[in-house]
């Protein structure tokens, strides 16, 4: 029995399960807004459970493990990952400050074209990358890729996580409110103290972690920023005899349940889209600057400023990889569903608006995996033909 739930533990805590998990969200939420199931499903979607309707709760509460993940992630990567050596990562993290600044030029620019100017607040948008559904299609579909793929990939997504999570904390917030900003920083603090004593009390973290997320839900600041906070001052050193380290150790707790939970349910209700509206979101400017800015924007951003960074500066990419090989990376990291989704829903007050740049997220998601695979695929052929001819 123990084997089976460490197998299972270990299954839940990749990436590509999340993705897929994700993607099975997102088709189930769709099948209900657009079946006989659509009143109930709706119905579901505003009921009040406790202070909170469910789709609160999906996005404010549930949503913070994922971002707690994030947090442990962040931290991880710049004390002793590929964020480490800013030199090393230097080349990543500029590809993905481009990634950032050309999508939502470009939404802007698709808007003032259509005379919908009035729709600039939801300029983020399309910046940041869904990085669980970005390493599934890597994974699946570039086998045989270049090792140093993966690494420039993840970079970019965790940086692209890390300006997101800025923006939602300075462009989203409204109404701040000090008292409980400096209560949640307190309790933040605590947690940190608590997760740095000789011997760590678990069920002591827990208490502190929900009055943290709590101040921070009445500060003003969206209620997930506690997440990303809380993993950001969790140790990433060993402590006497420890095989990992407790960031490490919160992580394996904590990815699963964001995983097979928090995410799909998250997804279930951002994507809770009636297709029945599509006529109207065709022409609704917001889908198609979303979609544009996701599509043509994010694969731009990224290799332009690539381009220029090697061209014009002594900074170069890993070992063996080319310009041509981030092509389909670039094209992934159009991917994005998880934060995209949630700036979406804090962008826009109408629910026209809110709908049309979710279905655009879906949409513009969808044909940045699909040209990705199919890029990495040409890649993976074009290799293997290659090896074969240097066989002969």
């Amino acid at each position: 029995m123990t084997s089976i739930t460490t197998r299972a533990r270990i299954a839940l805590s990749r990436e590509t399960t999340g993705g897929v998990l994700v993607l099975v969200g997102a088709v189930t939420g769709l099948l209900l807004a657009n079946t006989a199931a659509r009143d109930s499903f709706h119905r579901l979607s505003g009921s009040r459970l406790g202070p909170l309707t469910a789709d609160q709760w999906a996005q404010d509460v549930l949503l913070s493990l994922f971002f707690l993940t994030v947090g442990l992630e962040l931290i991880q990567e710049i004390r002793a990952g590929s964020l480490r050596d800013p030199r090393r990562a230097a080349v990543p993290i500029l590809a993905a400050c481009g990634g950032v600044a050309t999508p939502a030029l470009c939404y802007a620019g698709v808007l003032f074209a259509m005379g919908a100017g009035r729709y600039a607040h939801g300029w983020a948008i399309p910046t940041a990358t869904d990085i669980a559904f970005a390493l599934m299609v890597l994974v699946l579909a570039g086998r045989g890729a270049p090792a140093g793929l993966r690494v420039f990939l993840l970079t970019v997504a965790v940086v692209d996580d890390l300006i997101g999570i800025l923006i939602i904390a300075m462009v989203y917030s409204h109404g701040l409110r000090l008292p409980a900003l400096i209560g949640a920083a307190a309790a933040v603090a605590v947690f940190g103290w608590l997760a740095r004593r000789p011997r760590v009390r678990w069920w002591l973290l827990a208490p502190v972690a929900v009055l943290a997320w709590l101040c921070v839900h009445s500060s003003g600041v969206h209620a997930t920023i506690a997440g990303v906070a809380l993993g950001l001052v969790m140790p990433t050193r060993r402590f006497g005899g420890e095989l990992v380290s407790r960031a490490t150790r919160l992580g394996q707790l904590v990815q699963p349940v964001s995983n097979a939970v928090a995410l799909p349910v998250f997804a279930v209700f951002a994507a809770g889209i009636p297709l029945s509206a599509g006529s109207r979101l065709v022409d609704h400017p917001v889908a198609w600057a979303v979609a544009i800015a996701l599509v043509v924007g994010k694969p731009l951003g990224t290799m332009a400023t690539t381009a220029l960074v090697t061209r014009w500066t002594p900074l170069r990419m890993a070992e063996g990889l080319t310009l041509r090989d981030l092509l389909p990376v670039g094209l992934l990291c159009g991917i994005g569903f998880t934060v995209a989704m949630l700036i979406a829903g804090l962008s826009f007050e109408g629910a026209e608006e809110v709908t049309a740049a979710r279905a655009a997220v879906l949409i513009g998601s969808l044909l940045s995996a699909v040209l990705g695979a199919a890029l990495l695929h040409h890649d993976r052929l074009r290799r293997e033909h290659r090896d074969r001819s240097v066989l002969r």
